[in-house]
């Protein structure tokens, strides 16, 4: 069974950092290129980072330069650093294994990252 878990959310001033944290089991995890996607109020669901099994990794515009994924797969895990926060982050974040562009398996709980003064 899959189960994916997010971690690390929180409320944080305009500029501050998060690290978000994923843990995740029941598949194959090194295989997989694996994403951050986020929603925020009233918005669809999008993808904002996402690396593969060989570590290269893409970012959707908005957060390039701010936002660093990374993975570690001995611990199945995979996190997300987000630097110099702006309102327009807040979202609730949610880890998956990718599939064009999309999450591959069912989402978890996911994590609110609120920015705001």
């Amino acid at each position: 069974q899959v189960q994916l878990v997010e971690s690390g959310g929180g409320l944080v001033q305009p500029g501050g950092s998060l690290r978000l944290s994923c843990a995740a089991s029941g598949f194959m995890f090194s295989i997989y290129k694996l994403g951050w996607y986020r929603q925020a109020p009233g918005k669809q669901r999008e993808l904002v980072a996402a690396i593969t099994s060989g570590g290269s990794t893409n970012y959707t515009d908005s957060v390039k330069g701010r936002f660093t994924i990374s993975r570690d797969n001995a611990k199945k895990m995979v996190y997300l650093q987000m630097n110099s926060l702006k309102p327009e982050d807040t979202a609730v974040y949610y880890c998956n294994a990718d599939l064009l562009g999309r999450g591959r398996y069912p989402w978890g709980q996911g994590t609110q990252v609120t920015v705001s003064s």
